[in-house]
């Protein structure tokens, strides 16, 4: 490690033993150079893997330099520690190339991952067979650039060996099983006749009071003695002396969990024998839930036992291989870490491997003849539900993940694969709780790299944004300058004038691209054309494309009716249009195209959407985007040009107004052929759109009319009242809201129309408008602001907007419209 460099500061501190190999190499004879000069990146990586106890590895730079933690070392054999901090086709060239395709994918910027792959490492001398199961990242450098590989590995070698010899363990099993096929149609026979014995035999119905202690026969029987009073002694009478305590063990525990009496046991018969019998009886309870008595019946089943017997003895042979293949197979099924078990059809469970204890804390007898519904996260039974559904109709579960409830509380993650058989539904679970949170670590780590990656773009849009500022403000400082000499001509005059008002509209312009973007601004949504709008700037896209660009329309020859702020529209056209040009580098061909389509593809993480839309496409034959980028040319901090040359904000414009506007933007693109943007919008009915405002219309006499003006802000709210004096308005401002409903309330008729800032401390504009139309709904509201989240999430709530900044004509159009509503009777509508 470099002497510059702290042990606390560096990288290489802490890791155990590999981070004091790697701090005692000689890092300035390395590809990757000294320590301190890694990029950060890199330092971060190396940080998380030797601090990590889970195995880990990354390779770096052209060399592919390899770092390693102490828990990855185990794997490696004799190769460690030697070629710690060496190039990887040096320590792996019995291998490479099985790893060149791999890193050759994970350099290109795609992920790989993969289960137990087989490699032939040489770890100690001779190359052998192992298993590991692997997911290598890319890693990025400070400059966002690819620059190594990130590796997370468990070797799984031991498993499937036992897993391959368990496979073979159960065909030798089947071998076995064949064998003996021929021996079990000899029996079939003998079979037969034992179960047409069992069922012709009859069974005795009884009774016994809650005690067990009286017993009265009912119906059938002539295998056993019969009676047909109550029976004090009828245990002695019935049940030979060597099953009497099996028998009284079995009705006290019937008796104390209140559950059937199930019990095969010896009885005395009729003709004098000692027989088998299988009994079953269920308990009788009365509403409070206490037993009053049993009813149950008692089947002879000593022919069968007496058959079970005979068949034992003939398979004796038989039961000891087929005992010692058990044993084997069973001892698997004993030290396997992964849960196995076998269910019926309906999920009820017959046998479980002890890994079910061992990992989730339950006995193994808590599991037998349940589902394991008690056992599953509430959020994951309807889908472990489908599952079983799913296997029960024959189906195999491949790859399927829910959660159980260990006995400590806390819940499993496990990955099931199942199939069915016979029946029968044999189920295997592993558990991977430990590799959601090995992933959880992974993607902590990606995350820190992805917002050291934003910060530095917040800069770049920090840089842009303010040197356009500053420009339009040095503009408007000059222009002030230059007014307030006094020998200034009329001509001269008037141009600085016209320099702050075109100044002022570029700002305005700037902040509303910021907003678009964040959804933020005030949009005035109307029902319009759009390929109407399109054909009516397609003169002022030639002009800004320049004369050795043609600019092609493609209009659809039925009405593309859209609900849209007809400005941000056009706003987000000439975006699009200004976009394709520079790609194009002002030669080329540019293509507008207007046409109906029947849904929305899928784009980004959003799926495809049905139903009636409008897109409208802007193709150009530039020099096409670079598929790494494309991810990004939305975003207002992402721009391909230098500082001060713009702020990128021009295509995060279309992205918000898109979004706001209920639509979605696509970008197809090829590197050295062209573009194409679509921005998709919902199509909407046809229906009377409301007519634009005149820019260019001059201003109207106020007439007299007296406007309340509400505008907290001093400077503000004397220019306002100023400029309607001007108007020819009469004015009465105040500074609240609260102040503007008290002069009302003095005197409602004395004011003809309430002119409101939106945003004001206390009760802003919105609310303010929505008290005056409820208390005097004649008088109406017109509200002004340069933004407003309240706007921003319902546009204007029904009331006339005025956007600041605003000019001299376009408050007198709106103050003027306002005064009409009122004379043609139309009131606030909140």
């Amino acid at each position: 490690m470099s002497a510059g460099l702290s042990l606390e500061r560096s990288c290489l501190a802490g890791g155990g033993e590999a981070g004091e190999r790697l701090r005692a190499l000689d890092w300035s004879v390395n590809s990757l150079g000294p320590v301190e000069r890694w990029p950060l990146s890199l330092q971060s990586a190396v940080r998380i893997v030797l601090n990590s106890a889970f195995p880990m590895m990354l390779h770096w730079g052209p060399d592919l330099v390899t770092i390693y933690n102490d828990a990855y070392a185990p794997s490696l054999g004799r190769k460690h520690p030697g070629h710690l901090g060496q190039p990887a086709r040096e320590w792996w060239s019995e291998m490479w190339d099985q790893l060149t395709p791999i890193f050759d994918q994970v350099l290109a910027g795609q992920p790989y991952l993969v289960e137990d792959a087989r490699y032939t490492p040489d770890r100690d001398g001779t190359p052998q067979d192992a298993f590991f199961t692997h997911c290598h990242s890319p890693l990025w450098d400070d400059a966002g650039r690819i620059a190594g590989v990130f590796l997370v590995v468990t070797e799984t070698t031991r498993r499937v060996t036992a897993e391959r010899d368990l496979t073979q363990l159960n065909e030798s099993l089947e071998r076995q099983f064949a064998a003996v096929q021929a021996s079990e149609i000899r029996l079939r026979e003998s079979e037969q006749r034992l179960d047409a014995l069992i069922r012709s035999s009859s069974e005795v119905r009884y009774s016994i009071s809650a005690d067990w202690g009286e017993l009265h026969q009912l119906a059938g029987g002539g295998f056993i003695p019969d009676t047909d009073a109550a029976n004090a002694n009828w245990l002695d009478e019935y049940i030979p002396e060597e099953d009497r305590a099996a028998v009284r063990a079995e009705i006290e525990r019937a008796i104390r969990t209140k559950a059937d009496y199930r019990l095969e046991h010896r009885v005395n018969r009729v003709d004098g024998t000692v027989g088998w019998a299988f009994s079953h009886a269920v308990p009788l309870l009365d509403p409070q839930g206490e037993i009053t008595g049993w009813l149950g019946a008692a089947s002879d089943v000593t022919d069968r036992r007496r058959a079970e017997a005979a068949l034992q003895a003939l398979n004796a042979t038989l039961a000891e291989q087929v005992q010692q293949r058990t044993q084997e197979r069973n001892g698997l099924w004993e030290v396997s870490r992964d849960l196995f078990m076998v269910t019926d059809g309906g999920g009820v469970i017959l046998s479980v491997n002890p890994a079910w204890t061992t990992v989730l804390g339950w006995d193994q007898g808590e599991f037998i003849g349940r589902t394991t519904e008690w056992l599953e996260h509430p959020d994951d039974q309807v889908k472990t539900r489908e599952q079983v559904a799913h296997l029960a109709g024959g189906r195999a579960t491949l790859a399927f993940e829910n959660r159980f409830r260990a006995k400590d509380g806390d819940y499993v993650h496990l990955s099931w694969t199942a199939v069915p058989s016979d029946g029968l539904l044999y189920c295997s679970a592993r558990d991977v709780t430990e590799n959601g949170r090995q992933a959880g670590l992974l993607l902590q780590a990606e995350d820190a790299l992805r917002q050291s990656q934003k910060m530095e773009a917040v800069g770049q849009l920090t840089g842009g944004v303010a040197h356009d500022f500053n420009n339009l403000l040095t503009v408007i400082k000059s222009s002030t300058d230059l007014l307030k000499r006094p020998d200034l001509s009329a001509e001269r005059r008037a141009r600085y004038i016209a320099a702050i008002s075109d100044t002022v509209d570029r700002a305005a312009k700037l902040t509303g691209q910021l907003l678009a973007f964040a959804r933020r601004q005030a949009l005035r949504p109307e029902v319009f054309d759009a390929a109407v709008s399109v054909r009516a700037i397609a003169d002022m896209v030639g002009t800004l494309t320049g004369a050795r660009i043609s600019v092609r329309q493609q209009l659809s020859d039925e009405p593309c009716f859209i609900n849209a702020d007809p400005s941000q529209f056009d706003t987000a056209l000439v975006n699009m249009a200004v976009n394709a040009r520079d790609s194009m580098e002002g030669e080329g061909e540019l293509t507008i195209s207007v046409q109906p389509a029947a849904g929305m593809p899928a784009v980004r993480a959003h799926e495809a959407v049905s139903g009636a839309f409008v897109k409208v496409s802007i193709q150009d034959t530039g020099s096409g985007i670079a598929p790494e980028k494309l991810g990004r040319i939305f975003e207002p901090f992402f721009t391909t040009k230098e500082v001060g040359q713009g702020t990128g904000l021009g295509l995060s414009q279309v992205y918000g107004f898109a979004k706001q506007s209920g639509g979605e933007i696509m970008v197809e693109s090829e590197v050295g052929t062209g573009t194409t943007f679509t921005l998709y919008l919902p199509r909407a009915a046809e229906k009377q759109a409301r007519a634009r405002l005149e820019e260019d219309a001059p201003a109207i006499d106020g007439g007299g009319a007296c406007v309340l003006v509400v505008e907290d802000n001093r400077d503000v709210g004397t220019f306002v009242t100023q400029t309607l004096s001007e108007l020819g308005y009469r004015t009465d401002w105040v500074l609240s809201a609260k102040a503007g409903l008290d002069a009302l309330a003095r005197d409602p008729d004395a004011h003809d129309v309430v002119f409101s800032d939106v945003i004001m401390p206390g009760m802003n504009g919105v609310e303010l408008g929505q008290e005056i139309a409820r208390l005097y709904p004649r008088i109406p509201v017109v509200l002004t602001s340069g933004y407003s989240h309240v706007l921003a999430q319902d546009a204007d709530h029904g009331f006339e907007l005025l956007q600041k900044p605003y000019s001299v004509e376009a408050l007198s159009r709106v103050l003027s419209r306002a005064m009409r509503k009122r004379r043609n009777g139309s009131t606030n509508r909140p």
